[in-house]
Protein backbone atom coordinates (compact mmCIF):
# COMPACT_ATOMS: atom_id res chain seq x y z
CA UNK A 1 0.00 0.00 0.00
CA UNK A 2 1.25 3.47 -0.84
CA UNK A 3 2.79 5.10 2.24
CA UNK A 4 0.55 8.19 2.07
CA UNK A 5 -2.63 6.14 1.71
CA UNK A 6 -1.50 3.78 4.47
CA UNK A 7 -0.92 6.66 6.88
CA UNK A 8 -4.33 8.11 6.11
CA UNK A 9 -6.07 4.74 6.50
CA UNK A 10 -4.46 4.02 9.88
CA UNK A 11 -5.27 7.47 11.23
CA UNK A 12 -8.85 7.39 9.94
CA UNK A 13 -9.55 3.91 11.31
CA UNK A 14 -8.52 5.09 14.78
CA UNK A 15 -10.97 7.97 14.49
CA UNK A 16 -13.76 5.77 13.10
CA UNK A 17 -13.84 3.37 16.04
CA UNK A 18 -14.40 6.30 18.39
CA UNK A 19 -17.10 7.97 16.30
CA UNK A 20 -20.60 7.62 17.84
CA UNK A 21 -22.21 7.79 14.39
CA UNK A 22 -20.31 4.67 13.35
CA UNK A 23 -21.27 2.82 16.53
CA UNK A 24 -24.92 3.88 16.23
CA UNK A 25 -25.85 3.76 12.56
CA UNK A 26 -23.38 1.28 11.09
CA UNK A 27 -23.10 -1.25 13.92
CA UNK A 28 -26.02 -0.94 16.34
CA UNK A 29 -28.98 0.25 14.25
CA UNK A 30 -29.01 -2.55 11.63
CA UNK A 31 -28.65 -5.25 14.29
CA UNK A 32 -31.34 -3.91 16.60
CA UNK A 33 -33.87 -3.32 13.83
CA UNK A 34 -33.15 -6.72 12.27
CA UNK A 35 -33.89 -8.41 15.59
CA UNK A 36 -37.09 -6.42 16.15
CA UNK A 37 -38.58 -6.65 12.65
CA UNK A 38 -37.50 -10.24 12.10
CA UNK A 39 -39.15 -11.23 15.37
CA UNK A 40 -42.33 -9.31 14.53
CA UNK A 41 -42.98 -11.32 11.36
CA UNK A 42 -41.95 -14.69 12.77
CA UNK A 43 -40.17 -17.59 11.10
CA UNK A 44 -42.98 -19.46 9.30
CA UNK A 45 -42.85 -19.25 5.47
CA UNK A 46 -45.11 -16.43 4.33
CA UNK A 47 -46.52 -15.68 0.84
CA UNK A 48 -45.91 -11.96 1.44
CA UNK A 49 -42.20 -12.82 1.58
CA UNK A 50 -42.22 -14.94 -1.58
CA UNK A 51 -42.84 -18.01 0.53
CA UNK A 52 -39.62 -17.80 2.53
CA UNK A 53 -38.97 -17.44 6.25
CA UNK A 54 -39.52 -13.71 7.03
CA UNK A 55 -36.64 -13.68 9.52
CA UNK A 56 -34.32 -15.02 6.83
CA UNK A 57 -35.70 -12.42 4.41
CA UNK A 58 -34.54 -9.69 6.77
CA UNK A 59 -31.20 -11.29 7.59
CA UNK A 60 -30.44 -11.34 3.85
CA UNK A 61 -31.67 -7.74 3.51
CA UNK A 62 -29.94 -6.08 6.43
CA UNK A 63 -26.41 -6.44 5.13
CA UNK A 64 -27.42 -3.80 2.62
CA UNK A 65 -28.72 -1.59 5.45
CA UNK A 66 -25.21 -1.61 6.90
CA UNK A 67 -23.86 -0.51 3.52
CA UNK A 68 -26.45 2.28 3.19
CA UNK A 69 -25.80 3.54 6.72
CA UNK A 70 -22.13 3.91 5.92
CA UNK A 71 -22.70 5.64 2.59
CA UNK A 72 -25.62 7.91 3.45
CA UNK A 73 -24.96 8.86 7.07
CA UNK A 74 -21.48 8.08 8.33
CA UNK A 75 -19.17 9.12 5.49
CA UNK A 76 -20.96 12.35 4.45
CA UNK A 77 -20.87 13.69 8.00
CA UNK A 78 -17.27 12.64 8.51
CA UNK A 79 -16.01 14.23 5.31
CA UNK A 80 -18.13 17.37 5.58
CA UNK A 81 -16.75 17.98 9.07
CA UNK A 82 -13.22 17.71 7.62
CA UNK A 83 -13.99 20.24 4.92
CA UNK A 84 -15.66 22.55 7.45
CA UNK A 85 -12.57 22.50 9.70
CA UNK A 86 -10.05 22.82 6.88
CA UNK A 87 -8.55 19.36 7.45
CA UNK A 88 -8.46 18.56 3.73
CA UNK A 89 -6.48 21.73 3.03
CA UNK A 90 -3.96 20.67 5.66
CA UNK A 91 -3.65 17.25 4.01
CA UNK A 92 -2.90 18.95 0.69
CA UNK A 93 -0.41 21.33 2.32
CA UNK A 94 1.33 18.36 3.94
CA UNK A 95 2.08 16.93 0.52
CA UNK A 96 -0.36 14.02 0.31
CA UNK A 97 -1.04 12.96 -3.31
CA UNK A 98 -4.23 14.47 -4.76
CA UNK A 99 -5.91 11.07 -5.08
CA UNK A 100 -4.85 9.69 -1.69
CA UNK A 101 -7.77 10.86 0.40
CA UNK A 102 -10.46 9.40 -1.87
CA UNK A 103 -8.67 6.03 -1.97
CA UNK A 104 -8.20 6.05 1.81
CA UNK A 105 -11.87 6.79 2.47
CA UNK A 106 -12.93 4.04 0.06
CA UNK A 107 -10.74 1.51 1.87
CA UNK A 108 -11.93 2.63 5.30
CA UNK A 109 -15.56 2.43 4.26
CA UNK A 110 -15.13 -1.07 2.87
CA UNK A 111 -13.28 -2.33 5.95
CA UNK A 112 -15.92 -0.89 8.27
CA UNK A 113 -18.72 -2.47 6.22
CA UNK A 114 -17.02 -5.89 6.32
CA UNK A 115 -16.68 -5.75 10.10
CA UNK A 116 -20.25 -4.50 10.64
CA UNK A 117 -21.75 -7.14 8.30
CA UNK A 118 -19.77 -9.86 10.05
CA UNK A 119 -21.06 -8.70 13.43
CA UNK A 120 -24.65 -8.66 12.14
CA UNK A 121 -24.36 -12.24 10.90
CA UNK A 122 -22.79 -13.37 14.18
CA UNK A 123 -25.77 -11.92 16.08
CA UNK A 124 -28.25 -13.47 13.62
CA UNK A 125 -26.86 -17.02 13.97
CA UNK A 126 -28.25 -17.91 17.41
CA UNK A 127 -31.48 -15.95 16.96
CA UNK A 128 -32.77 -16.66 13.44
CA UNK A 129 -29.97 -18.59 11.78
CA UNK A 130 -28.40 -17.60 8.48
CA UNK A 131 -30.35 -18.60 5.37
CA UNK A 132 -28.64 -20.89 2.89
CA UNK A 133 -27.09 -19.03 -0.03
CA UNK A 134 -28.57 -20.45 -3.24
CA UNK A 135 -26.37 -18.57 -5.68
CA UNK A 136 -23.31 -17.56 -3.73
CA UNK A 137 -21.26 -16.05 -6.54
CA UNK A 138 -23.96 -13.52 -7.47
CA UNK A 139 -24.23 -12.48 -3.83
CA UNK A 140 -20.43 -12.30 -3.65
CA UNK A 141 -20.45 -9.97 -6.66
CA UNK A 142 -23.40 -7.80 -5.61
CA UNK A 143 -22.28 -7.04 -2.04
CA UNK A 144 -18.86 -5.55 -2.85
CA UNK A 145 -20.26 -3.66 -5.83
CA UNK A 146 -22.95 -2.19 -3.58
CA UNK A 147 -20.39 -1.33 -0.93
CA UNK A 148 -18.25 0.50 -3.49
CA UNK A 149 -21.32 2.33 -4.82
CA UNK A 150 -22.52 3.56 -1.42
CA UNK A 151 -19.07 4.40 -0.10
CA UNK A 152 -18.45 6.44 -3.25
CA UNK A 153 -21.83 8.11 -2.79
CA UNK A 154 -20.89 8.96 0.79
CA UNK A 155 -17.59 10.45 -0.31
CA UNK A 156 -19.39 12.44 -3.01
CA UNK A 157 -22.03 13.79 -0.62
CA UNK A 158 -19.37 14.69 1.93
CA UNK A 159 -17.50 16.66 -0.73
CA UNK A 160 -20.61 18.57 -1.80
CA UNK A 161 -22.35 19.44 1.48
CA UNK A 162 -20.99 22.53 3.24
CA UNK A 163 -21.04 21.41 6.89
CA UNK A 164 -21.34 18.39 9.14
CA UNK A 165 -24.78 19.52 10.28
CA UNK A 166 -26.11 19.79 6.75
CA UNK A 167 -24.54 16.43 5.85
CA UNK A 168 -26.24 14.81 8.82
CA UNK A 169 -29.61 16.32 7.90
CA UNK A 170 -29.37 15.31 4.23
CA UNK A 171 -27.96 11.90 5.08
CA UNK A 172 -30.75 11.03 7.49
CA UNK A 173 -33.36 12.36 5.07
CA UNK A 174 -31.98 10.03 2.40
CA UNK A 175 -31.33 7.07 4.68
CA UNK A 176 -34.65 6.51 6.44
CA UNK A 177 -36.94 6.50 3.37
CA UNK A 178 -34.41 4.30 1.58
CA UNK A 179 -34.27 2.00 4.59
CA UNK A 180 -38.05 1.67 4.91
CA UNK A 181 -38.76 1.30 1.19
CA UNK A 182 -35.64 -0.46 -0.03
CA UNK A 183 -34.56 -3.01 2.57
CA UNK A 184 -35.71 -2.85 6.17
CA UNK A 185 -39.42 -2.11 5.91
CA UNK A 186 -42.39 -4.21 4.77
CA UNK A 187 -41.98 -6.56 1.80
CA UNK A 188 -42.91 -5.13 -1.61
CA UNK A 189 -45.98 -7.40 -1.89
CA UNK A 190 -47.76 -5.52 0.90
CA UNK A 191 -46.88 -2.05 -0.38
CA UNK A 192 -49.27 -0.05 -2.52
CA UNK A 193 -48.48 0.31 -6.22
CA UNK A 194 -47.52 3.98 -5.82
CA UNK A 195 -45.09 3.15 -3.03
CA UNK A 196 -43.56 0.32 -5.07
CA UNK A 197 -43.10 2.72 -7.97
CA UNK A 198 -41.18 5.13 -5.72
CA UNK A 199 -39.15 2.36 -4.09
CA UNK A 200 -38.17 0.58 -7.31
CA UNK A 201 -35.39 2.86 -8.60
CA UNK A 202 -33.85 3.66 -5.20
CA UNK A 203 -30.17 2.61 -5.06
CA UNK A 204 -30.80 0.63 -1.88
CA UNK A 205 -33.67 -1.24 -3.54
CA UNK A 206 -31.43 -2.16 -6.46
CA UNK A 207 -28.72 -3.43 -4.12
CA UNK A 208 -31.10 -5.30 -1.82
CA UNK A 209 -32.74 -7.10 -4.74
CA UNK A 210 -29.32 -7.93 -6.18
CA UNK A 211 -28.33 -9.56 -2.89
CA UNK A 212 -31.59 -11.02 -1.56
CA UNK A 213 -32.91 -12.72 -4.69
CA UNK A 214 -29.88 -14.95 -5.39
CA UNK A 215 -29.30 -15.51 -1.67
CA UNK A 216 -32.82 -16.82 -1.01
CA UNK A 217 -33.24 -18.50 -4.39
CA UNK A 218 -35.89 -16.05 -5.61
CA UNK A 219 -34.25 -15.38 -8.95
CA UNK A 220 -30.91 -14.79 -10.68
CA UNK A 221 -31.09 -10.99 -10.21
CA UNK A 222 -28.88 -10.42 -13.26
CA UNK A 223 -30.52 -7.09 -14.07
CA UNK A 224 -30.18 -5.89 -10.50
CA UNK A 225 -26.48 -6.82 -10.38
CA UNK A 226 -25.82 -5.00 -13.66
CA UNK A 227 -27.65 -1.92 -12.35
CA UNK A 228 -25.58 -1.93 -9.15
CA UNK A 229 -22.36 -2.34 -11.16
CA UNK A 230 -23.27 0.65 -13.34
CA UNK A 231 -24.12 2.69 -10.25
CA UNK A 232 -20.82 1.76 -8.59
CA UNK A 233 -18.82 2.77 -11.66
CA UNK A 234 -20.60 6.11 -12.09
CA UNK A 235 -20.39 7.08 -8.42
CA UNK A 236 -16.75 6.04 -8.09
CA UNK A 237 -15.76 8.20 -11.05
CA UNK A 238 -17.73 11.18 -9.72
CA UNK A 239 -16.35 10.79 -6.19
CA UNK A 240 -12.76 10.46 -7.42
CA UNK A 241 -13.09 13.59 -9.57
CA UNK A 242 -14.66 15.58 -6.77
CA UNK A 243 -12.44 14.62 -3.83
CA UNK A 244 -8.92 15.23 -5.09
CA UNK A 245 -7.06 17.25 -2.44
Amino acid sequence: MNTAVGRLVRAELRLMVRDPLVLTFVFAFPIVTMLIIGGAFGTAPDPAFDGVNPAHWYVASYLTVVIAAMGLVMLPVHLASYRERGVLRRFAAAGFPRWSFAIAELLIGLVTIIVACGLLLIVAVPVYGIPSVHNWWRVAVALPLGAVAFVSLGVLLGSLLPSARSAQAVGLLLFFPSFLLGAGGPPPHVMGSAVRTVAGPLPLTLLTNAVREPWLGLGPATGWVVAVAALALALTVLAARRTVL
